[in-house]
Order: C-alpha cells, then sequence, then structure tokens
C-alpha cells in the first residue's frame, strides 16, 4: 500500500492510514474517503483533532495551491461518512454470515468462543449487555480470544444496515466478511480518537465498553 505525508503532521503513513481531500468545481473542499477522485490532493492523518488543526491553520490552500471553501461542519461531515462507510461494511457482513443477532444467540456465540467483536446499541438495556459480558468472561477463561465490545451505533443506525429490523445486540465472528466491517470501523474510531478495536486487547476482568 502507498504512502503519503500528512499536511499537519508531516508524518507519512499507508493511505489507509489516512483521508484523501480535494477542490470541487465550485472550490469547496471534498472529502475522498476511496481516494480515487480526480484532482489534487491533500492528505490528512485519520483524526479530527488533525483535521481542525489543518483547518485553523488553512493548511489546505497551501497543499492544493489554490483559495478552498470549507464548510464549517466539515469535521461532523467526516464522521457521518465514516459511520456509514462502517454501517454498509456491517450489512455486507450480515449478508455473508459473519453476524450474529439477538441478545440469547449472541450471548451463545460468545460463550462458545466463536465471537471477536459485540456491538451494543447505544439503547441497549443494561441487563442484557451484563449477560454478554459474563459469557465473555467465562470464554477467555476457558481460553478463548479476548471479545471487544462497543456501544457506539444508535438502534436506528443497526436497524439500517440489517434492513429494516429491529437489532439490539450483534455478535461478530471471525469471518472474512466481519473482518472488513472491523477496518472500517477502526477507521471510524481511530478518526473519534478511540483504537479500542486494535489488537482486540481486552482481559476477562475488564470487559471495557466503548460510549
Amino acid at each position: 500500500m502507498s504512502e503519503r505525508s500528512c499536511i499537519v503532521t508531516r508524518n507519512s503513513s499507508a493511505t489507509g492510514d489516512m483521508i484523501r481531500f480535494c477542490v470541487g468545481p465550485d472550490h469547496m473542499l471534498v472529502p475522498d474517503l476511496r481516494g480515487n477522485l480526480p484532482g489534487r490532493g491533500a492528505w490528512v492523518t485519520t483524526s479530527r483533532a488533525v483535521l481542525e488543526e489543518a483547518i485553523r491553520r488553512n493548511a489546505f490552500a497551501r497543499s492544493l495551491k489554490q483559495d478552498v471553501r470549507i464548510a464549517p461542519d466539515l469535521p461532523a461531515q467526516v464522521e457521518h461518512l465514516l459511520r456509514k462507510a462502517a454501517l454498509a461494511a456491517l450489512s455486507l457482513a450480515r449478508r455473508g454470515g459473519g453476524v450474529v443477532t439477538g441478545a440469547l444467540k449472541v450471548e451463545q456465540a460468545v460463550r462458545a468462543g466463536k465471537t471477536v467483536m459485540v456491538l451494543h446499541a447505544k439503547e441497549a438495556a443494561e441487563d442484557g449487555k451484563r449477560k454478554i459480558a459474563q459469557a465473555a468472561f467465562a470464554a477467555q477463561k476457558q481460553g478463548h480470544t479476548p471479545v471487544t465490545v462497543l456501544n457506539l451505533f444508535s438502534g436506528d443506525e443497526l436497524q439500517v444496515a440489517f434492513g429494516g429490523n429491529n437489532v439490539i445486540h450483534v455478535a461478530l465472528n471471525n469471518t472474512v466478511a466481519a473482518n472488513g466491517f472491523i477496518m472500517k470501523l477502526q477507521r471510524l474510531l481511530a478518526y473519534c480518537g478511540k483504537d479500542e478495536t486494535k489488537g482486540h486487547e481486552k482481559t476477562a476482568e475488564a470487559v471495557k465498553e466503548t460510549e
């Protein structure tokens, strides 16, 4: 994978760890998450804080060598696009058979050691989350891989990803389709300043949850 230099930090990273921006016909700065829009591009580390710093320093105009218009809510737009990309990847994982839904089925999958990640809707009841956490504790005690637990998406967002079905608890199994979602999720968490999915570093004694 090729590398690019961040216009703020000047650090070089793989393009998958950065976000490309280019200029549209109306001189409006456009986030190019796929990195394939035509024209000169400026690359920024996948971090909301770094993007905000680039805007503050007027770094895009200098890098792109032209005046640019920047929407006042650009950092929020980028987060929305990253969330949308992650949910689209979750939908693909669902169609690929890489996920289990429903509190009981999720608990069973976790206890059997089949799960690498659990998603709880933000509205999920504490009792359901507690039972699944206990299953994760038991699975890790049996030598299974620790489970990453996240409360990142709302029930409405998960409903869109699952074709209109009401979903509160989701277990992702160790499949290619699920791994594709996890990669998108890591990008979103990096942008928001969270990296809890990297390495799936969890202990049975403290199953972390990200709000």
